[in-house]
């Protein structure tokens, strides 16, 4: 299945069961306006009943993956505008989804909440928003001298585009403070280190793209099935994640699809499996 969708903000093309999604706001380093706001929605809903997705790469064109929020948001803040989030929203009147978030914070966590592996492929910069939209990603793989930063306090504000929720499974608290309170830029290597990036790579959207290939060749809903577990196992007590395992499990076991990945192991085959 070959597939491409374009958006003056983002563009998608679906090649073999992986959707490469791109910000095309290169003039601007990927810069969240409201249009973008909306593109990155749009996409991230179209894509969680888009048949035969089997996993997602997001990146950047030009020379960042995305800068943040775009500079005329903070200036209207300057000139006075108050209740304004991410999105230029009102914080507390906003309508939220059914998982908690504005429309802002929907733009990181839709990425979490499509079924499939999402991979962001992250180079230039990632600061604020764009750092957020990095960590709405399953995994991040940057270049060495990518700079990001939880760069909210330089404009006197603290991360709303759901940073919180995404930052506390992946550093230590203490980090996650640091990191809010100073806004200081790091790069690829540290960010691996504290885990707030998996990976190091020359080209990030080459070996995103590998790996998403890699996951589209394994059984579709044992894939899906991993990421509710994983999803799950953030946020839930220990009886309900154990009995979800055995629930996932009881399901795999003896469908079409499992029984397809034993005997093309037994086989010494490449599997087929159907979406």
């Amino acid at each position: 299945m070959d597939q491409r969708v374009s958006d003056e903000r983002v563009t998608v093309e679906i090649r073999d069961g992986v959707a490469d999604v791109r910000l095309v706001r290169a003039d601007k380093m990927n810069a969240l306006d409201d249009a973008m706001f909306s593109a990155l929605i749009d996409t991230g809903e179209r894509l969680k009943t888009e048949a035969g997705v089997r996993a997602v790469v997001l990146s950047g064109e030009g020379r960042a993956f995305c800068a943040g929020l775009d500079m005329g948001s903070f200036q209207q803040m300057a000139s006075g505008a108050r209740g304004q989030g991410g999105g230029g929203e009102g914080l507390l009147t906003a309508k939220r989804t059914e998982g908690g978030s504005n429309r802002a914070q929907h733009a990181c966590m839709v990425w979490r909440e499509i079924p499939v592996p999402v991979i962001g492929a992250v180079h230039g910069v990632a600061f604020g928003g764009g750092f957020q939209l990095a960590l709405g990603c399953d995994l991040r793989f940057v270049t060495p001298d990518v700079k990001l930063a939880v760069l909210e306090i330089k404009w006197g504000l603290v991360p709303d585009m759901a940073g919180m929720v995404l930052m506390r499974g992946l550093v230590r608290d203490d980090v996650a403070r640091e990191l809010t309170w100073t806004g200081r830029i790091f790069g690829g290597e540290e960010a691996v280190a504290i885990g707030l990036a998996t990976r190091v790579c020359a080209d990030p959207h080459a070996e995103a793209l590998a790996l998403a290939a890699e996951i589209a060749g394994k059984n579709p809903q044992a894939i899906r099935a991993g990421k509710r577990l994983l999803n799950l196992a953030a946020e839930a007590d220990q009886h309900t994640v154990l009995r979800e395992e055995s629930r996932e499990q009881g399901a795999l076991i003896g469908s079409p699809n499992q029984v397809e990945a034993v005997m093309a192991n037994l086989q010494k085959r490449s599997p087929q499996f159907a979406d």
